[in-house]
Formats: structure tokens, sequence, C-alpha cells
């Protein structure tokens, strides 16, 4: 080890939420995004590392806290609960008893099926991205005074899993925020400048704008 390097190495994941920190509290304004009007950016990790996660974003959280800032928390996995309780106790116990049904003849049957079920309560500018934007709607009308210093981190992706698009989310979710800040801690890999695989699962995704840091 050299006697003139850091005791101990920043991981990836200190890495990323540093830079991130930097762009944000940047004397000339927010500067997530090479683009005008366009405060978008994901920050990838490795899904392993969701506890780990936790504990940098609330570092992170503290950091630009005491800087003046407002940090709004949304979690997927809460608005998707949300959703789903929604639906009533009835009608959800009839979809648990069709996909067993359609699990016993075929997993991936019944698999599909809940995807095609859940797909309407997630996907497209009615689903998850409509409540994401409806709460920093929400905080920019209860206080205009903070847009211009406010950061909405969206997280608990994984749990989504295997229903979740996040290119799609951030879509929709475009003109609706106020130009406030946004950022998606995605649980998956990189792949390439601009490809995401979510979970380290699926196909790398290449549908994306916003800047993927580090």
């Amino acid at each position: 080890m050299s006697s003139t390097g850091p005791l101990f190495a920043r991981t990836p994941l200190q890495v990323a939420l540093g830079a991130l920190r930097e762009d944000l509290i940047n004397e000339d304004g927010p500067r997530i995004s090479t683009m005008r009007n366009y405060r978008f950016a994901i920050v990838p990790y490795e899904p392993s590392d969701e506890f780990a996660l936790r504990v940098e974003v609330q570092k992170l959280s503290h950091e630009l806290q005491a800087a003046g800032w407002v940090v709004l928390s949304i979690s997927l996995q809460r608005l998707l609960l949300d959703r789903v309780r929604a639906l009533g106790d009835e009608h959800m116990q009839w979809i648990i008893e069709c996909e067993r049904e359609f699990a016993e003849y075929d997993t991936h049957r019944g698999m599909n099926y809940l995807k095609e079920e859940l797909a309407p309560l997630i996907e497209g500018p009615d689903g998850l991205a409509a409540d994401c934007a409806r709460i920093i709607q929400e905080h920019i009308a209860a206080r205009p005074d903070l847009a211009d210093r406010t950061l909405a981190l969206i997280g608990r992706a994984g749990a989504l899993y295997p229903f979740f698009r996040s290119s799609a989310l951030l879509r929709h979710l475009d003109g609706h925020t106020g130009n406030v800040p946004v950022v998606l801690l995605y649980p998956g890999r990189r792949s390439g400048p601009t490809g995401l695989s979510f979970m380290g699962m699926l196909e790398p995704d290449n549908d994306y704008r916003p800047r993927i840091y580090p």
C-alpha cells in the first residue's frame, strides 16, 4: 500500500454517491445532467449491496440537509403495495388463486400471468411514474421556495423485479417534476456507456438518457 494513498479505498458505490453530491451542490446549481432542463440521473449498484446502499444514502441525505437541501425519499416498493392494497382483498385473493393454478402447469405461465395483472399498476404514464410525480409536485406546491434545493431519491426498485423497467419510469416522469433533480437508485449492472441490466438478470436496456454515475 502506498504511504500517500488513502487508508481505506472507497467502494464504487461511495465514489458514485460522492460524485453525485459534488454535482448537486455545485455553486452554479445542480449539474447532474449535460442537458438543460433535464435533471435526471441513475446510480447503479450491485443488488447484493442493498443494505450498504441504504447506509450511504442516509449519509448523503444528512450531508445535503446540512447544506440546506430537502431530500424526498420515494420507495417504489411502498407505492406498488399501496396500489395492490387498493385493489381490495377479494380481488387480490382471486389473482393469487389464478397464479397458483397457472403455475401448477407451468411456472413461467404463472409468472407471465402476474406480469399481465401487475403491469397496469406499474407501467405507463398512469403507473408508478404518476405516483412519483404526484409526491414531487405536492412538495413543490407546499414549499415552492425550496424547489431549487430539493432532491428526489427514488429507491427500492429491486422489490419490483422482474416486473419493472426503469427507463420507462424516467421517461414518463420527464416534464412532471418541476425541474427538481431526480435520482434513481438502480439495482443492477452497467453494460457499456448507456446500458443497464436490471438486477443483473435481465437483458441490458440501452434506452437511457439520464447520466449514469459515476
